[in-house]
């Protein structure tokens, strides 16, 4: 499937057919591009937790009753559900770890361009930590541009797809163990096949025109 086709045929699913799991081969696909998703100064502030088997959707579920159980069985029906989530911060042990690995992989010809890409990068966490004072959502974007990219490719490969924001982050986070491990969860991705009683499938999308879109200077 080309771009311009998946973008058309796209949509929120809203039902998954249940027992119905994705080929490994497309999910590691999946995996990649998150492992690969962009973020500003390569900051890399997330970290993805994959349920694949029932008992691990089951415990995300946990988070998707009372006020969010109408994405409850979108959880559990689905072959795959992602729990992106960001750090709570970005403390020096982070900051050197990149590092570390930006030069393990080659990214540094010489000790001042290590030096420059740690000063530039620290110099971007300052200013959102003390001048703006938005490091959380600083964070969070780069989380979202990660949830673009994992959208676009299920699309790209047919694999149906809902992003979700409709749960309770505090009990997702006690139920996986995320702020003992310094993270928190932002939102959730449903991967799988949709059922036939996924009404979204058969709506027309709609977008506002483009002139209200779009200027071209």
């Amino acid at each position: 499937m080309n771009l311009a086709d998946a973008v058309h045929a796209r949509h929120t699913v809203k039902a998954y057919e249940a027992g119905k799991s994705l080929p490994d081969a497309q999910v590691e696909t999946l995996l990649t591009a998150l492992h690969q998703s962009p973020s500003s100064v390569n900051s890399q502030p997330w970290h993805f937790v994959v349920a694949s088997t029932a008992e691990g959707r089951a415990r995300i579920a946990a988070a998707t009753t009372g006020a969010y159980a109408y994405n409850e069985q979108k959880v559990i029906n689905a072959s795959h559900v992602i729990a992106m989530c960001m750090r709570i911060d970005l403390d020096d042990s982070h900051l050197e770890a990149i590092l570390e690995r930006e030069s393990a992989d080659g990214r540094f010809k010489t000790l001042e361009m290590r030096a420059g890409q740690d000063k530039s990068r620290r110099s971007y966490v300052d200013m959102h930590k003390y001048e703006r004072r938005d490091t959380a959502q600083w964070m969070e974007k780069q989380v979202y541009l990660a949830l673009g990219g994992l959208l676009l490719g299920a699309a790209v490969l047919g694999i149906d797809a809902t992003p979700m924001e409709g749960f309770d982050s505090r009990a997702l986070d006690a139920s996986l163990g995320l702020r003992e491990r310094g993270l928190t969860s932002v939102v959730l991705v449903s991967l799988g096949y949709r059922s036939d009683e996924d009404f979204n499938a058969g709506l027309p999308k709609s977008r506002l025109p483009r002139d209200q879109v779009f200027t071209f200077i």
